[in-house]
């Protein structure tokens, strides 16, 4: 397979969970700015922040009010991480590998594509959102199941799996530092909303059935992260993520570099010592983990897709700096 044609089937993998977990963070932060009473919002600024995209933002938006921010995320093509650009992106990517994808991925797609472009303007105000996000998470996961039971588990399946897994891994971190950055400047004193939050980072990884299945405690912070972070079963876990993502690598060739960072990574996560953290460890911790997605990232780009042109962009860690 060329390198080219395995970096596009790649990034189609992680556009679509882009994709999906972008409409995921923008539910669930709707749903946690709901759930707070007046004057506990954190504001719509730290959803940028999380995504890693505030540069992008200024150049074209003055204020972080709601409906630019959503817009921004939703449906602005000039953004890199918006609903419009993903799916744009998986479409164009599937578009020139489709000898190697399943006819009826590249029609699902399509109207995938078409449905995201020509309703996205009805996710940014409130009363049509959560109909639109879930629509276009149903889509998503239509398209991902689709290619998992109709397509050959060969050399280009475990490269899609790679990128949805990274990426998938990568989005719960950022999910999960959206409420722990809520919480962090009010810990000394909780309220009774706090574990509002926890459970709406659990619904927007529909884990909340399965949390309550494996975990049977009543949800709070540490549980929840811990679930997130270091469950082995859970599809959405980032242990879980990883491990998938490690078995795709055992299969490629010329896979010592990455297997070693994939390895790095997943003793990272594993070894967190979650019920021993503050919220600041947490937020610490996540950076660490978006920093390591990143070297897995660019150690697979020089493994097998690098010829003559640098990495493309991977979004920053999300709130680093905040």
């Amino acid at each position: 397979m060329l390198s080219r044609v395995a970096e596009r089937i790649y990034w189609i993998a992680r556009y679509i969970e882009r994709a999906e977990n972008s409409a995921r963070l923008v539910n669930a932060y709707t749903h946690q700015m709901l759930d707070l009473p007046s004057g506990m919002e954190p504001g719509w600024r730290q959803l940028v922040d999380i995504i890693g995209d505030a540069p992008a933002f200024d150049e074209h938006y003055r204020s972080y009010d709601e409906p630019n921010t959503v817009s921004f995320l939703v449906a602005d093509d000039f953004s890199p991480s918006s609903i419009l650009t993903s799916v744009s992106m998986a479409r164009e990517n599937m578009r020139t590998t489709r000898e190697l994808l399943p006819t009826e991925a590249w029609q699902h797609c399509n109207e995938l594509y078409l449905q995201v472009r020509n309703h996205a303007h009805e996710g940014i105000p409130r009363r049509g959102r959560h109909a639109f996000l879930k629509d276009v998470i149903f889509r998503c996961q239509q398209l991902t199941g689709l290619l998992a039971g109709t397509m050959s588990h060969d050399t280009a399946y475990d490269l899609v799996r790679l990128g949805r897994n990274l990426e998938r891994a990568d989005m719960t971190t950022r999910i999960i530092d959206s409420a722990i950055f809520i919480l962090m400047p009010r810990q000394r004193d909780p309220g009774q909303y706090d574990n509002l939050l926890w459970i709406n980072v659990l619904k927007s990884s529909s884990g909340d059935q399965m949390y309550r299945q494996h975990v049977r405690s009543r949800v709070e912070g540490a549980a929840v992260v811990k679930f997130l972070l270091q469950d082995r079963y859970f599809p959405r876990s980032i242990a879980r993520a990883v491990s998938e993502a490690e078995f795709s690598i055992h299969h490629l060739p010329r896979n010592e570099a990455p297997l070693l960072r994939i390895l790095e990574l997943r003793d990272r996560v594993l070894m967190a010592a979650v019920d021993d953290m503050s919220l600041e460890d947490m937020h610490s911790h996540i950076d660490k983990l978006q920093l390591a997605f990143n070297l897995v990232h660019n150690e697979i780009f020089r493994t097998w897709f690098q010829i003559h042109h640098p990495a493309p962009r991977i979004r920053t860690t999300g709130m680093a700096h905040a």
